[in-house]
C-alpha cells in the first residue's frame, strides 16, 4: 500500500495565490484606492477594530492578514463555527496579559463572526473598548442584524464588493503567470473556456481558482504537451452535467405527443393520446401534473383561468380516481387545447433566469432596499424610493432592476386573449420607457 508523502503535498491554488501585500491584492478599489478609507487607514497605520462585510471570495481573510502585517501586530485567527466561549475567554485573557506586559494589542480575526451569539459577542466588548484586542470580524451577513449594537458602535464597518469580471480576469492571469506550479506548465486557456470559468464562479474568486486547478488536472496534454482548457473541461471542473435524454421510450414519446397536441390547439389529437395513456395504465396524477405545467407554460395569461382549471382537475382526480377521473381529464384537456395560447410568461422566466446566471453579482439597487437600521440608512439604503400608492393611478416610473440590466424587458405579452388587455395596460404605464411594440 502506497503511503501518502507529506513532502509531495502542494497547497491549493487559491492558498498559493493569496496576496501577501496590498500591491498583490486585486479589487476593492472603493476601499483601497488612493484616498479611500481603508487604504488611507492602512497607509497611516491607524489601528482600529473592523468588520469586513462581503460575499465569499471577496478577500475578507486576506485583507485581515495584510492589515496585521502592516500594523506589525501578532495575528490570530479563529472561526465562530468551531470556537466557543471557553476558547474566546482564554484568548481574551492572553491578549489582556500581553497588552499589560508589552503595551501592544494583538489582532483577533474571527471568521463568520455572525455565528457567535449575543453573549459570545459581548465577551469581546471590554477588550475592544480598552484597545487590548484589535478585532477584525468577517461576515457574509448584514452586520446591522447579526452584530451586537455595542460592538458595531466600536468598530469600523467596511463593505466589500464581489470581484468584478475585470478583477477575476486579472486573478486568472496572475494564476497562470505567477503561480509556482501553473507557470511551469504550457497552459492554454481558450476564450471559450475563460467565459464559463468566470460565469460559473458566482463572482467568488476562491471558487474560480479551485475550478481552474481542477481543470488543469483533468486536462490531458496534447501532442505539443499543451494543457488546453476549453469550455468542456471547465464545465466538467465545475461539475456541470448535461441533461439526461430519455427519448426513445414509448412512455415519453406518448406524453410528448399529448403535450404537443394541446399546445397546437388540437383537442382531437390530445384526446387520442390521453386515451392511449389511460389504456396503458398511466398514472393519472402524472398526466394532471403535466396539464398544470402546460397551462402556465403554453397558455399563460392569454387565459389565466386555465391554471385554475388544471389545478382543479388535479384535485378532482385525487378525490374520485379511475375510471371516472378520465371524464375530468377529458374536460380539462379539451378546454386547454381550445384556449388561446401564449408562452410569454414562460419565455420571461427563461430569459430572466439566464440573466441571473450570467450576472450572479447583480446588486439590488439601493433605493429598493429596506433600511431598518441607522447604518443601512447612512449607506443609502431606501434613498430615493417612490411609494407607488402615493401617485396617480398608483403608479410612478422608477427602476426595479440592477443597473446593468435596467434596459431588459423579459415579459412581452401577446396580442391574444386576455393577454392583449395586459399588454395594453403595460404600454399605457411604461410606454415612454419600455418598448412593448405594436
Amino acid at each position: 500500500m502506497e503511503i501518502f508523502n507529506a513532502a509531495d503535498f502542494t497547497p491549493p491554488l487559491a492558498e498559493r495565490l493569496r496576496p501577501k501585500n496590498l500591491s498583490e491584492f486585486i479589487g476593492q478599489s472603493h476601499l483601497l484606492g488612493k484616498g479611500m478609507p481603508l487604504g488611507s487607514m492602512l497607509d497611516s497605520r491607524f489601528v482600529r477594530s473592523m468588520i469586513f462585510w462581503g460575499p465569499p471570495g471577496s478577500g475578507k481573510t486576506t485583507l485581515a492578514a495584510i492589515a496585521a502585517d502592516i500594523f506589525g501586530l501578532e495575528f490570530y485567527r479563529i472561526s465562530a463555527v468551531s470556537s466557543g466561549v471557553k476558547e474566546l475567554r482564554e484568548f481574551i485573557d492572553k491578549a489582556g496579559a500581553s497588552f499589560k506586559h508589552y503595551g501592544k494589542p494583538v489582532i483577533l480575526f474571527i471568521d463568520e463572526i455572525h455565528r457567535f451569539n449575543k453573549s459570545q459577542q459581548d465577551l469581546l466588548l471590554h477588550s475592544v473598548e480598552d484597545g487590548s484586542l484589535i478585532l477584525i470580524g468577517a461576515t457574509t451577513e448584514n452586520p446591522s442584524f447579526e452584530i451586537n449594537s455595542p460592538i458595531l458602535s466600536r468598530v469600523l464597518t467596511f463593505i466589500l464588493n464581489p470581484p468584478s469580471e475585470e478583477d477575476l480576469n486579472k486573478i486568472i492571469d496572475r494564476a497562470l503567470t505567477k503561480d509556482s506550479v501553473l507557470n511551469k506548465m504550457n497552459i492554454v486557456l481558450e476564450k471559450e473556456g475563460r467565459e464559463p470559468l468566470l460565469r460559473y464562479s458566482g463572482l467568488d474568486a476562491r471558487v474560480m481558482l479551485n475550478a481552474l486547478e481542477v481543470a488543469v488536472n483533468l486536462a490531458k496534454p496534447d501532442a505539443e504537451k499543451r494543457i488546453i482548457l476549453d469550455r468542456n473541461i471547465i464545465e466538467t471542473a465545475y461539475l456541470k452535467k448535461s441533461k439526461y435524454d430519455k427519448t426513445g421510450e414509448e412512455h415519453y414519446n406518448t406524453i410528448s405527443a399529448f403535450i404537443k397536441s394541446i399546445r397546437g390547439s388540437d383537442p382531437d389529437g390530445a384526446l387520442f393520446w390521453l386515451a392511449r395513456m389511460l389504456d396503458a395504465g398511466e398514472d393519472i396524477k402524472f398526466i394532471a401534473r403535466r396539464l398544470i405545467i402546460l397551462s402556465s407554460e403554453d397558455i399563460g395569461n392569454a387565459e389565466p383561468e386555465a391554471l385554475n382549471l388544471a389545478v382543479s382537475c388535479f384535485n378532482a382526480i385525487n378525490i374520485i380516481g379511475m375510471p371516472e377521473a378520465r371524464i375530468v381529464l377529458a374536460q380539462a384537456v379539451t378546454y386547454l387545447a381550445s384556449c388561446p395560447k401564449s408562452n410569454a410568461s414562460y419565455i420571461a422566466i427563461e430569459k430572466s433566469s439566464e440573466d441571473v446566471k450570467n450576472f450572479p453579482g447583480a446588486a439590488v439597487p439601493l433605493h429598493l432596499r429596506n433600511a431598518p437600521t441607522k447604518l443601512m440608512k447612512d449607506i443609502g439604503y431606501h434613498k430615493g424610493y417612490k411609494y407607488s400608492h402615493d401617485y396617480e393611478n398608483h403608479f410612478t416610473p422608477q427602476s426595479y432592476l440592477p443597473s446593468e440590466l435596467s434596459s431588459r424587458i423579459y415579459y412581452r405579452p401577446e396580442d391574444i386573449g386576455k393577454e392583449k388587455d395586459i399588454k395594453s395596460r403595460l404600454k399605457s404605464l411604461w410606454g415612454k420607457y419600455k418598448n412593448y411594440g405594436g
